[in-house]
């Protein structure tokens, strides 16, 4: 019959009668390749339907998973760097953070805030490494700081979600200050027997894992997070041999001590749920 045969060869369509998707309408997973609607990759919490990849988020989409109704308190909103050390390199330090600040639409690498999650209160700072590569700068230790003091002022659980490239060398001794910085005030959180979660995401390396990322009361990780010190090629090239496979990813670090579990994005809220109300009680 006619209509199931092409009477002319190639498509005939003009132009301007295609149609085309919206852009930000599908999301392609970038571990298995599927195609997901992008409501769909938010319903599973911004993971893979399919292969379970966890995809980089942000600490606006943190928060959202977290806290009850998406409704929180944001700490010191409008911190943000100086330029201690008046640093050029292919541009001026207050250049890059000026031009960061207008292309993410946060002041720096670190975002904290407190609400209820489950009921529960909990005061929460997370990472952004969209900011300069999450790097350590003094700004992103004064927060944290300024988030354990909440904790301690008001008694309620910290929980911190790290995401980092390392120190920020724009700050050169002052970034690397705020790992004492931090570890100082954690160590407060410890004498008042407040509970202190490390959540390490991909990818929690440098500065920050040698300080606050593993000083939790319990550490733990999402499914395939990167998570070091320094990368596997450095590492390669100073001990003259080749790594475990696998080596530095969530798995392999846990298998060797340095994390109490790993939990799936989807079940993290409802797991800390669980795990500070054993501790409550």
């Amino acid at each position: 019959m006619s209509w199931f045969t092409r009477k002319d060869k190639g498509i005939q369509t003009p132009t301007e009668f295609k149609r085309e998707a919206p852009d930000g309408l599908w999301y392609q997973c970038p571990s298995c390749k599927k195609a997901l609607h992008t409501r769909e990759h938010r319903l599973f919490a911004f993971t893979c339907s399919s292969c379970n990849y966890h995809e980089k988020i942000g600490s606006q989409e943190y928060f959202e998973l977290l806290f009850d109704q998406s409704r929180y308190t944001e700490l010191d909103p409008m911190l943000s760097s100086g330029d201690p050390l008046n640093f050029t390199d292919t541009k001026k330090y207050t250049d890059r953070v000026v031009a960061t600040e207008h292309k993410t639409g946060l002041k720096d690498a670190v975002r904290a805030a407190y609400g209820d999650m489950n009921g529960m209160p909990i005061t929460i700072a997370a990472m952004d490494f969209s900011f300069i590569g999450g790097s350590m700068g003094s700004v992103v230790g004064e927060k944290i700081s300024r988030a354990i003091d909440h904790s301690l002022k008001t008694g309620t659980p910290f929980l911190m979600i790290s995401r980092s490239g390392g120190a920020r060398m724009m700050e050169a001794g002052f970034s690397l200050m705020q790992m004492a910085k931090t570890s100082a005030r954690l160590a407060l959180l410890a004498e008042a027997k407040i509970p202190y979660i490390s959540l390490l995401t991909d990818p929690t390396t440098g500065g920050v894992t040698a300080s606050f990322a593993m000083l939790g009361d319990f550490n733990i990780a999402e499914p395939g997070a990167l998570i070091g010190f320094a990368g596997p090629r450095v590492i390669k090239e100073t001990i003259g041999k080749d790594l475990p496979k696998g080596f530095q990813s969530a798995d392999f670090v846990l298998d060797h001590g340095f994390l109490d579990f790993i939990v799936d994005r989807k079940d993290m809220k409802d797991k800390l749920s669980a795990l500070l109300g054993m501790l409550k009680n």
